[in-house]
């Protein structure tokens, strides 16, 4: 089993930046591909970003592209969400996940564990 544990969130005006972390704990961290989803209040969980086993490939959601990135070191069995130019609607409560596979996901099915979320709001 993998344990996550999100940190870093908190309360920006609109334009500011905020960096998540997402620290694993158990089975071999490197063998998973990572992801970040979020939820605002009275919406379904969303996709936000996903990086490959190796680090080698992410992908994002339209919405985020040239703002969000994200990166993993393995040596720390960490992963991270860098978020700039931060919106009133980036505001949610966003999760780290671990999928049990190689390749970046953006399906929410196709991940086996999950943290326990770090909320991040958006002053307008």
């Amino acid at each position: 089993q993998v344990q996550l544990a999100e940190s870093g969130g908190g309360l920006v005006q609109a334009g500011g930046s905020l960096r998540l972390s997402c620290a694993a704990s158990g089975r071999t961290f490197s063998s998973y591909a990572m992801g970040w989803f979020r939820q605002a209040p009275g919406k379904e969980r969303e996709f936000v970003a996903a990086i490959s086993w190796s680090g080698g490939s992410t992908v994002y959601r339209d919405s985020v592209k040239g703002r969000f990135t994200m990166s993993r070191d393995n040596a720390k069995n960490t992963v991270y969400l860098q978020m700039n130019s931060l919106k009133p609607e980036d505001t949610a409560v966003y999760y780290c996940a671990a999928a049990q596979r190689i390749r970046a996901t953006i399906a929410l099915d196709d991940y086996n564990y999950w943290g326990q979320g770090t909320q991040v709001t958006v002053s307008s």
